[in-house]
């Protein structure tokens, strides 16, 4: 919302000179702040976890989805990043490659990117083609006696290069990972929080029959100070929760970090930042394209709302 916006200073300020505490102490802020989140969800993602960071909030949503399912493999995307914890570089590929490799619990499927992909805008149907590598990834693990806790997947791959996967492929993927006994991860952390204009999360592209079983928040959620959410359903935190190990997070949630990410809140609101992204995206969108026509090396230009990729190519053709 904005370097030093006034009223995020001012809410942080004032929340300062009144109590910062650990978690445990009971604070209306946390409850009011997740239920200020939860207006903008789906109903059935309704429990809330407070975390510091993005990283945070992806590992957790790892230990959420294997207590869930009892199973331990996870699906990525190619060239996906997730956080700089040890379990989130274990399923980024974008650095595991340069470092010890692939974990055996670990399976990476194409990116959905029907410009330069496996399955391009001339296929058929590239949003099952797309989903049956995912298919065929869960058969190959069961074949070798492997069981798949999670699909974790950035609504819009953003490393991967600003990718928009074709509407209807999340539907299909999230059919097969149920079908395994897997859970749906939506990482919002880069996309969320209504940059892409035309919703609050970048999920929602692809259509209102998709509800992921868990999704992450960072980055924005606290306009830089440190903030992050988990939210998933009553099934998968009661599972969680059962193993009498209670969540604990000592400054996630915390007094301070609620009353800014209330104060966000007002401002995405108040300002229409939405509606922002939505037209200075198009606009964006529209200049680019203008000069696509002028330049053969713009290959492609794609986005949606503040979230826009321009593919440089050398051919093409090709």
């Amino acid at each position: 919302v904005g370097h030093c916006h006034p009223d995020i200073v001012k809410a942080a300020h004032e929340q300062n000179q009144l109590l910062n505490t650990n978690s445990r102490y009971l604070h209306d802020n946390l409850v009011d702040y997740a239920e200020r989140l939860s207006k903008t969800l789906p109903e059935k993602l309704c429990i809330f976890y407070f975390l510091n960071s993005g990283s945070e909030a992806n590992d957790l949503a790892l230990r959420l989805a294997r207590q869930h399912t009892k199973h331990e493999d996870v699906i990525v995307l190619d060239h996906a990043y997730h956080g700089h914890l040890t379990s989130l570089i274990d399923i980024s590929p974008y650095k595991f490659r340069n470092l010890e490799g692939q974990k055996e619990w670990v399976h990476v499927a194409p990116v959905p990117d029907t410009y330069r992909g496996l399955y391009r805008e001339d296929h058929e149907d590239p949003v099952t083609a797309y989903a049956d590598e995912v298919k065929n990834i869960i058969e190959h693990a069961h074949k070798r006696g492997r069981k798949i806790a999670a699909f974790f997947v950035e609504s819009l791959p953003s490393v991967g290069g600003q990718i928009i996967p074709p509407a209807g492929y999340f539907q299909k993927v999230a059919e097969h990972v149920h079908k395994a006994g897997g859970v749906f991860i939506a990482d919002e952390i880069q996309v969320g929080f209504g940059r892409v204009g035309k919703h609050f999360w970048a999920f929602q592209l692809q259509g209102e029959d998709f509800i992921p079983d868990i999704v992450t928040m960072g980055k924005p959620i606290g306009n830089g100070h440190p903030l992050a959410c988990v939210a998933t359903t009553k099934e998968i935190a009661e599972a969680f929760a059962a193993t009498g190990v209670e969540y604990f997070n000592t400054f996630g949630g915390n007094p301070v970090s609620c009353a800014i990410g209330l104060a966000v809140l007002d401002v995405i609101e108040k300002e229409h930042l939405q509606a922002h992204a939505t037209e200075v995206g198009n606009f964006l969108m529209k200049t680019l394209k203008e000069q696509q026509i002028k330049h053969p090396i713009i290959g492609d230009v794609r986005g949606c709302g503040l979230f826009i990729g321009v593919d440089l190519i050398k051919d093409q053709a090709e």
